[in-house]
């Protein structure tokens, strides 16, 4: 490689002579070191002071800087500057300066206070303004070429999978565009999306909140966001091991975000919170730089047409644009690799040139005797029970090709599990027969037999 062709020697590495390249390093939000560097307006961060102090009552400067998500030497002279205009007070002090001062509001803060939370009631970390984050997820996209086969043999580990299945994943998870996964109920779609989460066990760094001409955008979400443990502040010392991370964005795995039949386009767009008067972020929004499944897609309050039409911008252009209540929009990244999982047929939910718009398809077709044999037999293994072939051989001859049964990959976690209980219940020995399958396949399944 010319030395006029380097354009960050940070990505590079000297081994034997030559220069070769490697990945670099996973981009971290820089620590801000003033108000400027925030991006945010001070009187939005002063709100946000009062409005901490409002609901905690008295805090040390430390850990209000720590709510803040902000070093205290960033606040210091906005606190002074609040002191001097008699909107807070210092309680106590343990003698270490302004950082181990316990802050309170005086009688003026309190009313301003009360003032702000009505207009927003959000008190948290300072947001990160809409450039900043869209840099970021910029940074943190999936570099080309990045999935190998081997990672995703291993994410796929724990299931019965065929070198064809994987080689039809495998391109359309590495390309990160849309993707359908089709096929009959119980083949398991739903558990082969999910085990992406699997392939890459990588971190990005997610803001708490954004802000947007003026307007404050939740993006936290304890049910799919889970953040490293922080290390814990102690409000005794004035000393502390700076963080190498801008403290108003989290550390979690890539996200992985899931929405089923309940989703209609309404949870596709800001939810604005008309008691605290703030936004939430919609799923796409909270799942940049991961994975966005649309589970039961057909089966969604709204039509699979209008699902589809209202990605396809995103899908095509990578961007995404989200409404305010007043009317402003916001343009955001759309960065998250979308999956569509379904039960209905490709032609039941639209025609040729709606199904284009979804880059990637895979029927997951039922599983083949072998297939369903070892996956039978693994799974009986992991419960700690014995199953010779032959048994499983019978169990098809009799339930299955006798009648023309088509086969399914839940089947024999069903019947297995239900064969469990009924040894369990009856005291039997823990062990497989001919007349234990027969009972616990006739329990899991309806009869073809019409009821009299």
């Amino acid at each position: 490689m010319p030395f006029s062709d380097l354009q960050n020697l940070d990505d590079l590495t000297q081994y034997d002579g030559e220069l070769e390249e490697v990945a670099p390093a996973a981009p971290v939000p820089k620590v801000p070191a003033n108000l400027e560097d925030t991006g945010i307006n001070a009187s939005m961060i002063e709100q946000i002071i009062l409005k901490l102090l409002y609901y905690k009552g008295e805090v040390v400067g430390r850990e209000l800087a720590n709510e803040l998500g902000l070093r205290f030497s960033v606040i210091e002279n906005m606190l002074d500057v609040m002191k001097r205009n008699n909107l807070i007070g210092v309680k106590s002090s343990l003698g270490m300066g302004a950082i181990s001062s316990r802050f309170a509001l005086t009688e003026n803060g309190r009313e301003l206070s009360k003032e702000y939370i009505g207009q927003c009631s959000y008190a948290g970390r300072v947001p990160v303004p809409l450039s900043q984050y869209t840099e970021m997820v910029r940074l943190q996209k999936q570099r080309d070429g990045w999935l190998t086969l081997e990672a995703l043999r291993d994410a796929y580990k724990h299931m019965v999978v065929t070198p064809e299945l994987l080689n039809a994943i495998g391109p359309a998870v590495n390309s990160g565009k849309s993707f359908l996964i089709y096929g009959q109920p119980g083949n398991g779609k739903t558990f082969l999306a999910e085990a992406l989460f699997n392939v890459d066990p990588s971190y990005v760094y997610v803001p708490y909140a954004l802000e947007c001409q003026g307007m404050i955008i939740q993006m936290y979400d304890p049910i799919y966001h889970h953040p490293e443990a922080e290390e814990a502040v102690d409000v005794m010392s004035a000393f502390t091991r700076e963080s190498g991370a801008d403290g108003r964005w989290f550390k979690t795995r890539r996200p992985f975000i899931v929405s089923g039949g309940e989703l209609d386009l309404k949870m596709l767009d800001l939810s604005f919170n008309p008691v605290g008067k703030f936004y939430e972020a919609p799923f796409q929004l909270k799942a940049n730089n991961g994975i966005y499944l649309i589970d039961d897609f057909g089966r969604q309050r709204v039509t699979p047409a209008e699902v589809l039409n209202r990605w396809i911008v995103p899908m095509e252009r990578r961007i995404d644009f989200l409404s305010f209540v007043n009317g402003a929009k916001m343009t955001v990244p759309f960065e998250c690799f979308l999956i569509f999982s379904t039960n209905l047929k490709p032609t039941d939910l639209g025609d040729e040139a709606f199904l284009r718009r979804i880059q990637y398809k895979m029927l997951l077709r039922s599983p083949r005797e072998d297939e369903f044999v070892n996956i039978f037999v693994k799974f009986a293994e992991s419960k700690g029970l014995n199953c010779p072939l032959e048994l499983v051989d019978r169990l098809l001859q009799r339930q299955y090709r006798a009648i023309g049964k088509p086969r399914r990959r839940c089947h024999p976690r069903d019947v297995l599990s239900h064969a469990i209980d009924i040894i369990r219940f009856e005291r039997r020995p823990f062990e497989l027969t001919d007349e234990v399958l027969d009972l616990a396949f006739r329990s899991n399944f309806v009869s073809a037999e019409e009821i009299d």
